[in-house]
């Protein structure tokens, strides 16, 4: 990678950054169709993201992603913000135009785009989300637009209430669980709770009733408990790679106007978790 006076800044916001694989990825699609790009992680604490965000226009960076734990607070710093991330209450990504920052939220569309690639439909399925944070309310929005049912469960009852209020305003299939349900009832399982980061985690779900009907998919992008025990019931499994990779395209083609090679950028991914 070469850098110019003219090479377009992107990059991460977010606090900690050490453990990104975005860089990898969206550098290897700069590279592979030769644009003045570079994508850079920042470290921004919470105390200084209206500073970092300033940043955006002052050092006219082409854009940014924006993560854990910047998503909802950057909202009001921003000039405008689509109707999909307002809904959401998060955005993952910032548009630099002439001055002006637009946010937008990818995670949704990346998601559906990853469960269309491994050929999974969610049309007239009953679906339930374990969690009802930024996450589930990302693939909620899109996912209670097809689906037969949507079924929410989250420890955080208030929580849970606010996001099944919002999407009630919407959609008429969508209800909250007070303790989680029996999973026969669904053809399709999302965990989108941190639950699975650590190897002593315990499963969101009580797996007994999984069987090969069933899809199993984990947000977090590697092979949990979950997904594990799920794979050996012979359940149709899925991490959240496709999700952070699908992401990333639509954030690229926001950025750029161009649609980035996505095997490039796949296999950048994989080398980086190897």
């Amino acid at each position: 990678m070469k850098i110019t006076g003219r090479t377009r800044i992107t990059g991460l916001f977010g606090y900690p950054v050490e453990h990104t694989l975005s860089p990898a990825m969206h550098n290897a699609a700069f590279e592979r169709l030769g644009m003045d790009y570079c994508y850079v992680p920042f470290l921004v604490h919470p105390d200084s993201l209206g500073q970092a965000v300033a940043a955006v226009r002052s050092l006219n960076l082409a854009g940014v992603n924006v993560t854990v734990p910047h998503k909802e607070a950057v909202i009001p710093l921003l000039d405008q913000v689509d109707e999909e991330a307002t809904f959401i209450g998060a955005v993952n990504t910032i548009v630099h135009t002439g001055g002006r920052l637009s946010g937008y939220n990818t995670d949704g569309r990346g998601f559906m785009r990853s469960l269309e690639e491994k050929g999974i439909s969610v049309e007239g399925k009953n679906i339930l989300v374990a969690g009802a944070g930024g996450a589930s309310r990302a693939v909620g929005y899109y996912l209670s637009e097809k689906a037969a049912a949507l079924h929410l469960y989250d420890t955080d009852s208030r929580r849970l209430g606010r996001l099944v209020a919002d999407l009630g305003k919407i959609r008429a299939n969508v209800r909250g669980l007070d303790a989680p349900a029996a999973l026969k009832e669904y053809q399709i399982i999302i965990n989108a709770t941190p639950l699975g980061l650590k190897k002593e985690d315990p499963s969101p779900f009580d797996l007994t009733s999984l069987s090969q009907d069933h899809v199993v998919c984990d947000l977090i992008y590697k092979e949990t408990r979950l997904l594990h025990e799920a794979g050996e019931k012979g359940c149709v499994t899925m991490d959240g790679l496709g999700m952070l990779l699908w992401q990333g395209v639509l954030a690229f083609e926001r950025w750029t106007g161009v649609l980035p090679p996505v095997d490039v950028m796949r296999t950048a991914l994989l080398s980086s978790i190897a």
